[in-house]
């Protein structure tokens, strides 16, 4: 039984993350437009992780020469890690 307002908020928003989850599969909607954008799920999984645990990602788009150069340059400069996820024809 609700006893407050705060418990009924609280009760919502416990609801309608379960209801995301399960539309979703579990991720969140950041993951789920990765996903749509054909980035691996334990990537996705692994990127939503970095991200709870307050680090960045960053998303480079463009000719497999200039996404290269881009992962030389991070990588160079320390990055933590820099993967290429390709695109694959449906």
């Amino acid at each position: 039984m609700v006893r407050s307002w705060s418990e009924a908020l609280w009760l919502s928003y416990i609801i309608g993350a379960l209801e995301i989850s399960v539309i979703t599969g579990g991720l969140t909607a950041l993951g789920g437009a990765l996903a749509s954008i054909g980035i691996p799920n334990d990537s996705v999984i692994r990127y939503e992780t970095a991200l709870k645990a307050d680090k960045f990602i960053l998303i480079v788009h463009g000719t497999l020469q200039e996404v290269a150069k881009a992962k030389d340059i991070l990588m160079q400069n320390s990055a933590e890690e820099a993967n290429v996820h390709e695109v694959t024809a449906d």
